[in-house]
């Protein structure tokens, strides 16, 4: 699958998939948008001390990135589901890391090079498991139950099996009470979709670029 390097408009990098026409994130800054989505509205909203995490997507590694880098004194169980893994080649251009310190640059290499189906510990307090599956037949009974999920999967318009309700239901099945799911999604049907899978959900405002997303909690 042809992947080609593009820069947002916040001056970070994504990728841009000919076959499908979609980008790994929004053309209008990729940092801005996972910050807003993924850091603000799910990470600093969860108040357990220690997360199970869940990621639909592992894609460039930009939502570990930055869950790393707001982690505060939270642990992080970090498990991330991909499909189709960059290169090596692919991830070494990624600008995310290039203003912080060269042990950050370092850690973002290190988060792609771990090996797959394994826990890896990146850095103290920050465990990071990929799992290269696919989210429609992987059994995620598993896996630990989950704090809070990061759903990162393509726009339903370009890739509408990973929005039913049958995923809905198995990512619910394995969420704690009070969990918290974030998405950039803001569609009706998706909201209707995760609350008659037991989330209560509200639209937020989105980043740049984008009207709404979406947020929910599990029912308690």
């Amino acid at each position: 699958m042809k992947r080609i390097l593009e820069i947002t408009e916040d001056g970070s990098h994504t990728l841009y998939l000919p076959e499908m026409d979609e980008h790994f994130h929004s053309v209008h800054g990729a940092i801005q948008e996972s910050v807003h989505v993924f850091i603000n509205n799910g990470l600093k909203r969860c108040q357990q001390p220690e997360i199970h995490l869940l990621e639909v997507g592992f894609g460039t590694g930009l939502n570990a990135l930055l869950s790393f880098l707001n982690r505060q004194d939270k642990i992080i169980h970090y498990y991330s589901l991909e499909k189709y893994p960059l290169t090596e080649a692919e991830f070494c251009q990624l600008n995310y890391a290039q203003n912080y310190s060269h042990e950050v640059q370092a850690l973002f290499r290190n988060m792609h090079q771990s090996p797959w189906e394994q826990p890896t510990t990146i850095a103290p307090g920050f465990e990071l498991t990929k799992l290269n599956c696919d989210l429609r037949t992987v059994d995620l009974s598993e896996l630990p139950a989950f704090d809070l999920v990061y759903f990162d999967a393509f726009a339903p318009g370009k890739q509408p099996d990973m929005w039913t309700d049958a995923i809905f239901q198995k990512i619910s099945l394995q969420c704690k009470p009070g969990a918290i799911i974030t998405t950039y999604c803001a569609k009706g049907d998706i909201r209707r979709s995760l609350q008659k899978n037991g989330f209560a959900m509200q639209r937020l405002p989105g980043p740049p670029g984008k009207r709404e997303m979406l947020y929910g909690e599990k029912d308690l």
